[in-house]
């Protein structure tokens, strides 16, 4: 008995030459469904507040800045990939609050972030096209030299680095937001 069923094994066998996408268009998908399954529950209000559990406050990602962050690299996915992302290019706004460089702070009274409707809409057309564009490239685009050189010791191919935004980087956030959930009181999603 072989290790994959018969429907996946047809997919692999008859369209080879776009595996690597398919690939990483699974992991990125179910990120996606975790990212939905913890946002059931989260009000507005919430949406940019620390967690607090007793009287401590907990310095740490709220959903906002976690979906803000993660909404900057579905354009830098579809981008390298050589899809159009002038639909999806993030915001001056976005890049300021939600980049690797800025500060997750505590949003008590709602007027720094984007509000949490546009925060979700961007992360999701985001990832939708991240998507589209996953299953369109062959396999010899997702091959070629990484092109961030800063992170090409760690990443040396184009798949490499996608890989890892569409996947380890996209669950280490969204174990954040697990754990924010916690927290809030909010519970397992």
């Amino acid at each position: 008995m072989g290790l994959l069923p018969p429907e996946i094994l047809e997919i692999i066998v008859t369209d080879s030459s776009n595996f690597l996408g398919s690939v990483i268009a699974a992991s990125t998908r179910l990120g996606i469904g975790y990212a939905d399954r913890m946002l059931a529950g989260v009000s507005q209000r919430q949406f940019a507040r620390f967690a607090i559990a007793g009287n401590t406050v907990i310095e740490s990602n709220h959903p906002c800045f976690i979906l803000g962050h993660l909404s900057l690299y579905a354009p830098r996915v579809v981008s390298e990939l050589g899809g159009d992302c002038s639909g999806i290019e993030p915001t001056e706004e976005f890049v300021r609050h939600f980049s690797k460089d800025a500060r997750c702070v505590d949003d008590p009274d709602g007027n720094i972030y984007p509000s949490m409707e546009q925060v979700v809409e961007t992360f999701r057309q985001g990832h939708a096209a991240a998507l589209q564009t996953l299953q369109q490239t062959p396999d010899a685009v997702f091959q070629q030299p990484n092109p961030n050189e800063r992170m090409q010791e760690k990443f040396p191919t184009i798949g490499a680095m996608h890989a890892f935004y569409l996947g380890g980087h996209f669950m280490l956030h969204i174990g954040q937001f697990s754990a924010w959930r916690r927290a809030m009181g909010l519970g397992a999603a």
